[in-house]
């Protein structure tokens, strides 16, 4: 059973990935390494923080030497590589930040897992296996009549996110065929689930329509994104490692392409029902529209466009499925509905980070142009 490095492991993904191995893989270690930056939080691990077979490690994974000592004294066999700077807004605001993190981090990471790995022989190379979590991002942006992205597409990158993203690709396929050292790479579809910072679209969302606050949408909102509930994307992971080929990147993607704004009012009407059908949540969340018989779409508010913002993506999964026999289990009508409820549930997260900084960058960084309804 393998024992995991696991990088970025405090992040959205990285700790719904951490919730999911340790729970399905029972006689498995996992080491999360994060930095613990904005969106690192260590209350996403709280659930599995007295399991003895998981350590926590706080440090940055571009420092020299770090990751390579976590190999040696954990007798790690596996890396799962999930940190990153994300959020194409802020690549666009400041993209240093986003090289170091995903170019330099990536790079000081496959370092390590050769020095250790092969030179030092501390592991049968049959054994050992560094992933590399990417994003459809790398492939740029398609025309609404153009077919899904796949592993041949080529790179075609339209920011400084996911530029970074593209060059660590690359890093790492250039050590598989330098050096030999056993890779995989999956590049995956928007995420969404429990953990997700709010800063992106969904659990955006949820919290502005639960505090009464303006849902910012860009452009017309039409935008089209293929979207995979993270637990889908999880287990897509595993069945890499498990049986998936070294040396091969999979597309990962839950099939389920939506315009922006149709996930905006399908999660309007979610939030809605919810408030309306439970007298209890409609007095916990006096300001939701919903509270006072009125309905969310009454708060979306259309902003002006980021720059170069990609128009559609859409992955297409059938590699990963052939080869494995992964599929996703959540429609996009039952993830979403997950997603809510498990917002509902867990106010005390979120209202931490939306009582902190972060909305004081969200009222900077987005200007209203309109409202409708």
């Amino acid at each position: 059973m393998p024992d995991l490095l696991v990088t970025g492991g405090a992040g959205f993904i990285g700790a719904n990935f951490v919730h999911y191995w340790l729970r399905e893989h029972h006689a498995s270690r996992v080491v999360v390494l994060d930095a613990l930056t904005y969106a690192g939080n260590l209350a996403n691990l709280d659930a599995v923080r007295g399991d003895a077979r998981f350590t926590f490690v706080h440090g940055d994974i571009c420092t020299e030497g770090l990751a390579a000592g976590l190999l040696r004294d954990h007798a790690l066999d596996t890396i799962v590589h999930f940190a990153a700077e994300s959020h194409v807004d802020r690549s666009i605001l400041g993209p240093d930040a986003f090289l170091r993190a995903n170019i330099t981090g990536t790079h000081e990471l496959l370092k390590a897992a050769r020095q250790v790995w092969l030179d030092e022989g501390r592991m049968p190379v049959e054994r050992v296996r560094f992933h590399h979590v990417s994003t459809d991002e790398v492939y740029g942006s398609l025309g609404f009549d153009d077919p899904p992205f796949t592993e041949t597409t080529p790179y075609a990158p339209n920011s400084p996110y996911s530029a970074s993203k593209a060059a660590s690709d690359h890093l790492v396929r250039a050590y598989h065929h330098t050096y030999g050292l056993p890779v995989t790479t999956s590049n995956c579809s928007n995420n969404y689930g429990p953990w997700h910072f709010p800063e992106k679209l969904i659990p955006l969302l949820i919290v502005n329509v639960l505090d009464g606050r303006t849902i910012p949408v860009y452009g017309d909102g039409r935008n089209v994104r293929d979207w995979l509930y993270v637990e889908d994307h999880a287990r897509a992971i595993d069945a890499i490692l498990g049986r998936g080929r070294v040396g091969e990147v999979y597309n990962v993607g839950g099939r389920a392409e939506a315009a922006n704004i149709d996930i905006v009012r399908r999660v309007c009407a979610l939030v809605d029902d919810r408030l309306r059908a439970d007298a209890a949540l409609r007095a916990r969340f006096p300001q939701s529209p919903a509270a006072t018989g009125g309905d969310a779409t009454s708060l979306i508010t259309f902003v002006a466009d980021r720059p170069g913002h990609d128009r559609r993506y859409a992955i297409a999964p059938d590699k990963l499925a052939a080869e494995t026999g992964w599929a996703p289990r959540e429609t996009l009508a039952t993830g979403l509905a997950r997603t809510v409820d498990w917002y509902l549930a867990q106010e005390p997260w979120w209202r931490g980070i939306m009582d902190g900084s972060y909305r004081d960058w969200i009222t900077t960084h987005y200007a209203t142009r309109e409202r409708v309804g």
